[in-house]
């Protein structure tokens, strides 16, 4: 599928399983930080929308304001973090790596990389939309 030319209908209709929408305030910053700090590609970004791949997933991001008649809207919080409880594990992507790109793309390292008892090693990083990520690798 190409992710740059499908259009919205055709890209609804394609979706299967269980999906991922993140609300964040700025989309193409929100893009920048996924790409650079844990090697995604974003598709299709505007101020509104992107298309999201992380190897052979797929999630979208939406801007606020595109949830404008959704009652999802109303109940986010006016102030950091919006994604408590939340944690988006990334089993392909290097903690070390991630944490060292994550604090020049402005991010807050929750927790350094750590060897976990449960055979992985991971690093909890908080986006500026509240979003915790984290990146892990078998020890």
């Amino acid at each position: 599928m190409d992710y740059e030319t499908i259009e919205a209908d055709a890209f609804g209709q394609s979706l299967k399983g269980m999906g991922l929408n993140l609300l964040v305030r700025d989309v193409p910053r929100q893009c920048s930080l996924l790409t650079s700090v844990f090697g995604m590609s974003c598709h299709q970004v505007t101020q509104d929308f992107a298309i999201v791949t992380y190897g052979n997933q797929v999630f979208q991001i939406h801007a606020d304001g595109t949830y404008h008649s959704n009652p999802l809207l109303g109940l986010l919080p006016e102030t950091p973090p919006r994604g408590a409880g939340i944690e988006i594990r990334l089993y392909d992507t290097d903690p070390d790596a991630a944490a060292a790109q994550a604090k020049s793309a402005g991010a807050t390292i929750l927790q350094e990389p750590t060897d976990k008892p449960h055979g992985l090693r991971e690093a909890y990083i908080l986006c500026e939309n509240g979003y915790a990520w984290v990146p892990s690798r078998p020890l």
